[in-house]
Protein backbone atom coordinates (compact mmCIF):
# COMPACT_ATOMS: atom_id res chain seq x y z
CA UNK A 1 0.00 0.00 0.00
CA UNK A 2 1.30 3.43 -0.96
CA UNK A 3 2.14 5.57 2.05
CA UNK A 4 0.91 9.18 2.15
CA UNK A 5 3.43 11.91 1.50
CA UNK A 6 4.84 13.36 4.72
CA UNK A 7 4.70 17.14 4.36
CA UNK A 8 6.71 19.29 6.76
CA UNK A 9 5.59 22.90 6.77
CA UNK A 10 5.04 26.18 8.57
CA UNK A 11 2.19 28.42 7.43
CA UNK A 12 4.40 31.45 8.12
CA UNK A 13 6.32 30.30 5.05
CA UNK A 14 4.72 31.18 1.71
CA UNK A 15 5.97 28.09 -0.15
CA UNK A 16 4.55 25.89 2.59
CA UNK A 17 1.15 27.45 2.03
CA UNK A 18 1.20 27.08 -1.76
CA UNK A 19 2.22 23.42 -1.61
CA UNK A 20 -0.28 22.63 1.15
CA UNK A 21 -3.06 24.10 -0.99
CA UNK A 22 -1.83 22.13 -4.01
CA UNK A 23 -1.80 18.87 -2.04
CA UNK A 24 -5.32 19.43 -0.74
CA UNK A 25 -6.81 20.68 -4.01
CA UNK A 26 -5.23 17.76 -5.91
CA UNK A 27 -6.52 15.21 -3.36
CA UNK A 28 -3.03 13.82 -2.86
CA UNK A 29 -2.92 11.74 0.35
CA UNK A 30 -0.51 13.42 2.76
CA UNK A 31 0.39 13.62 6.42
CA UNK A 32 0.64 17.23 7.57
CA UNK A 33 3.53 17.72 10.00
CA UNK A 34 3.77 21.32 11.27
CA UNK A 35 7.23 22.62 12.15
CA UNK A 36 7.79 25.92 13.98
CA UNK A 37 10.37 28.07 12.22
CA UNK A 38 10.30 30.81 14.86
CA UNK A 39 11.19 28.17 17.46
CA UNK A 40 13.98 26.88 15.24
CA UNK A 41 12.58 23.36 15.01
CA UNK A 42 13.86 23.08 11.42
CA UNK A 43 17.42 23.80 12.54
CA UNK A 44 17.83 20.84 14.88
CA UNK A 45 20.13 17.94 14.18
CA UNK A 46 17.17 15.56 14.32
CA UNK A 47 15.35 17.47 11.57
CA UNK A 48 18.55 17.51 9.49
CA UNK A 49 19.17 13.79 9.89
CA UNK A 50 15.59 12.51 9.58
CA UNK A 51 13.83 15.03 7.32
CA UNK A 52 15.97 17.48 5.36
CA UNK A 53 19.75 17.80 5.25
CA UNK A 54 19.39 21.46 4.23
CA UNK A 55 17.27 22.21 7.34
CA UNK A 56 14.74 24.18 5.31
CA UNK A 57 10.98 24.28 4.92
CA UNK A 58 8.90 23.09 3.21
CA UNK A 59 10.09 19.50 2.88
CA UNK A 60 8.58 16.14 2.04
CA UNK A 61 9.30 12.47 2.53
CA UNK A 62 7.77 10.32 -0.20
CA UNK A 63 8.23 6.56 0.02
CA UNK A 64 11.34 7.15 2.13
CA UNK A 65 12.77 9.73 -0.30
CA UNK A 66 13.58 13.10 1.28
CA UNK A 67 13.17 16.24 -0.79
CA UNK A 68 13.38 19.98 -0.15
CA UNK A 69 13.17 23.19 -2.20
CA UNK A 70 9.61 24.17 -3.06
CA UNK A 71 9.97 24.13 -6.85
CA UNK A 72 11.62 20.70 -6.77
CA UNK A 73 8.80 19.43 -4.54
CA UNK A 74 6.17 20.85 -6.89
CA UNK A 75 7.74 19.21 -9.93
CA UNK A 76 8.11 15.93 -8.07
CA UNK A 77 4.41 15.95 -7.18
CA UNK A 78 3.48 16.84 -10.77
CA UNK A 79 5.51 13.89 -12.08
CA UNK A 80 4.78 11.24 -9.46
CA UNK A 81 1.23 11.99 -8.32
CA UNK A 82 -2.15 12.55 -9.95
CA UNK A 83 -2.01 16.34 -10.13
CA UNK A 84 -4.78 17.87 -12.28
CA UNK A 85 -3.48 19.05 -15.63
CA UNK A 86 -4.36 22.73 -15.15
CA UNK A 87 -1.77 23.14 -12.38
CA UNK A 88 1.11 22.27 -14.74
CA UNK A 89 -0.32 21.93 -18.27
CA UNK A 90 1.47 20.34 -21.19
CA UNK A 91 -0.52 22.22 -23.85
CA UNK A 92 0.56 25.52 -25.39
CA UNK A 93 3.96 25.46 -23.66
CA UNK A 94 2.19 25.79 -20.32
CA UNK A 95 4.94 24.08 -18.36
CA UNK A 96 7.59 26.26 -19.94
CA UNK A 97 5.65 29.39 -18.99
CA UNK A 98 5.23 28.20 -15.41
CA UNK A 99 8.91 27.28 -15.18
CA UNK A 100 9.79 30.73 -16.51
CA UNK A 101 7.69 32.41 -13.83
CA UNK A 102 9.00 30.20 -11.02
CA UNK A 103 12.59 30.97 -12.05
CA UNK A 104 11.82 34.71 -12.12
CA UNK A 105 10.02 34.46 -8.79
CA UNK A 106 13.00 32.93 -7.00
CA UNK A 107 15.26 35.88 -7.75
CA UNK A 108 12.63 38.63 -7.74
CA UNK A 109 9.21 38.18 -6.11
CA UNK A 110 10.39 35.78 -3.40
CA UNK A 111 13.38 37.96 -2.54
CA UNK A 112 11.35 41.18 -2.32
CA UNK A 113 8.40 39.72 -0.40
CA UNK A 114 10.62 37.80 2.01
CA UNK A 115 12.88 40.78 2.70
CA UNK A 116 9.94 43.03 3.50
CA UNK A 117 8.40 40.36 5.76
CA UNK A 118 11.68 39.84 7.57
CA UNK A 119 12.40 43.54 8.11
CA UNK A 120 8.84 44.48 9.09
CA UNK A 121 7.84 41.43 11.13
CA UNK A 122 10.28 38.52 11.56
CA UNK A 123 13.47 40.30 12.67
CA UNK A 124 11.62 42.53 15.18
CA UNK A 125 9.79 39.45 16.48
CA UNK A 126 12.94 37.40 16.97
CA UNK A 127 14.96 40.29 18.42
CA UNK A 128 12.03 41.74 20.40
CA UNK A 129 12.64 45.19 18.95
CA UNK A 130 10.78 47.65 16.77
CA UNK A 131 11.25 47.47 12.99
CA UNK A 132 14.08 49.56 11.54
CA UNK A 133 12.44 52.35 9.55
CA UNK A 134 15.36 52.58 7.14
CA UNK A 135 15.46 48.83 6.50
CA UNK A 136 11.71 48.68 6.00
CA UNK A 137 11.85 51.65 3.63
CA UNK A 138 14.52 50.00 1.47
CA UNK A 139 12.58 46.73 1.40
CA UNK A 140 9.37 48.59 0.56
CA UNK A 141 10.92 50.33 -2.45
CA UNK A 142 12.25 47.04 -3.79
CA UNK A 143 8.85 45.40 -3.30
CA UNK A 144 7.08 48.24 -5.12
CA UNK A 145 9.43 47.81 -8.08
CA UNK A 146 9.00 44.03 -8.10
CA UNK A 147 5.20 44.18 -8.00
CA UNK A 148 5.23 46.66 -10.88
CA UNK A 149 7.37 44.24 -12.87
CA UNK A 150 5.10 41.32 -12.01
CA UNK A 151 2.02 43.18 -13.16
CA UNK A 152 3.66 44.31 -16.39
CA UNK A 153 5.42 41.05 -17.28
CA UNK A 154 2.97 38.36 -16.21
CA UNK A 155 -0.56 39.77 -16.01
CA UNK A 156 -2.78 40.63 -18.96
CA UNK A 157 -6.46 40.81 -19.87
CA UNK A 158 -7.00 37.10 -19.22
CA UNK A 159 -8.21 35.74 -15.88
CA UNK A 160 -5.01 33.98 -14.88
CA UNK A 161 -1.37 34.04 -15.85
CA UNK A 162 -1.76 31.31 -18.50
CA UNK A 163 -5.30 32.10 -19.60
CA UNK A 164 -8.69 30.92 -18.37
CA UNK A 165 -7.38 28.14 -16.11
CA UNK A 166 -5.54 28.63 -12.86
CA UNK A 167 -2.03 27.19 -12.64
CA UNK A 168 0.63 26.68 -10.00
CA UNK A 169 2.19 29.97 -11.09
CA UNK A 170 -0.93 31.81 -9.87
CA UNK A 171 -1.01 29.84 -6.63
CA UNK A 172 2.65 30.43 -5.89
CA UNK A 173 2.40 34.13 -6.72
CA UNK A 174 -0.62 34.85 -4.52
CA UNK A 175 1.05 33.18 -1.55
CA UNK A 176 4.16 35.32 -2.10
CA UNK A 177 2.11 38.53 -2.25
CA UNK A 178 0.22 37.57 0.92
CA UNK A 179 3.50 37.60 2.85
CA UNK A 180 3.84 41.42 2.90
CA UNK A 181 0.11 42.08 2.39
CA UNK A 182 -0.86 40.41 5.67
CA UNK A 183 1.43 42.64 7.69
CA UNK A 184 0.07 45.86 6.26
CA UNK A 185 1.68 46.43 2.87
CA UNK A 186 -0.73 47.82 0.25
CA UNK A 187 0.09 45.71 -2.79
CA UNK A 188 -2.78 47.04 -4.89
CA UNK A 189 -2.23 50.80 -4.82
CA UNK A 190 -2.19 51.96 -8.48
CA UNK A 191 -2.19 48.31 -9.61
CA UNK A 192 -5.68 47.55 -10.92
CA UNK A 193 -4.60 44.50 -12.93
CA UNK A 194 -2.92 43.01 -9.89
CA UNK A 195 -5.99 43.62 -7.70
CA UNK A 196 -8.32 42.05 -10.30
CA UNK A 197 -6.06 39.02 -10.75
CA UNK A 198 -5.67 38.57 -6.98
CA UNK A 199 -9.45 38.51 -6.44
CA UNK A 200 -9.97 35.98 -9.24
CA UNK A 201 -7.25 33.66 -7.94
CA UNK A 202 -8.59 33.84 -4.40
CA UNK A 203 -12.13 33.09 -5.60
CA UNK A 204 -10.98 30.19 -7.80
CA UNK A 205 -9.03 28.56 -4.97
CA UNK A 206 -12.08 28.74 -2.72
CA UNK A 207 -11.93 27.04 0.70
CA UNK A 208 -8.49 25.53 0.08
CA UNK A 209 -7.00 29.01 0.04
CA UNK A 210 -9.36 30.49 2.62
CA UNK A 211 -8.57 27.90 5.29
CA UNK A 212 -4.80 28.09 4.86
CA UNK A 213 -4.84 31.89 4.71
CA UNK A 214 -6.84 31.97 7.94
CA UNK A 215 -4.22 29.78 9.63
CA UNK A 216 -1.46 32.09 8.40
CA UNK A 217 -3.19 35.17 9.81
CA UNK A 218 -3.83 33.35 13.10
CA UNK A 219 -0.13 32.51 13.45
CA UNK A 220 0.80 36.14 12.82
CA UNK A 221 -1.64 37.33 15.49
CA UNK A 222 -0.56 34.66 17.98
CA UNK A 223 3.12 35.47 17.63
CA UNK A 224 2.41 39.20 17.75
CA UNK A 225 0.53 38.68 21.00
CA UNK A 226 3.41 36.70 22.50
CA UNK A 227 5.87 39.42 21.46
CA UNK A 228 3.76 42.15 23.07
CA UNK A 229 3.55 40.16 26.30
CA UNK A 230 7.33 39.73 26.27
CA UNK A 231 7.88 43.45 25.72
CA UNK A 232 5.46 44.35 28.56
CA UNK A 233 7.25 41.91 30.89
CA UNK A 234 10.62 43.41 29.96
CA UNK A 235 9.35 46.93 30.72
CA UNK A 236 8.25 45.86 34.21
CA UNK A 237 11.66 44.47 35.11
Amino acid sequence: MTQPVKFYFDFLNQSSRSLYILLEASKIPFEAIPISMVKGEHLTGEFRDKVNRFRKLPAITDQGYQLSESVAIFRHLAREKLVPEHWYPHRYLGRSRIDEYLAWQQSNMAVACTDYFQQKWLVPYLQKTRPSDSAVNVASKQLEHTLNDFEELFLNSRKFMLGDNISYADLSAICEIDQPKCIGFNAFKNRNKLARWYDMVREELGPYYKNVHKEFESKLKLNNGQQQLGEAHALKQ
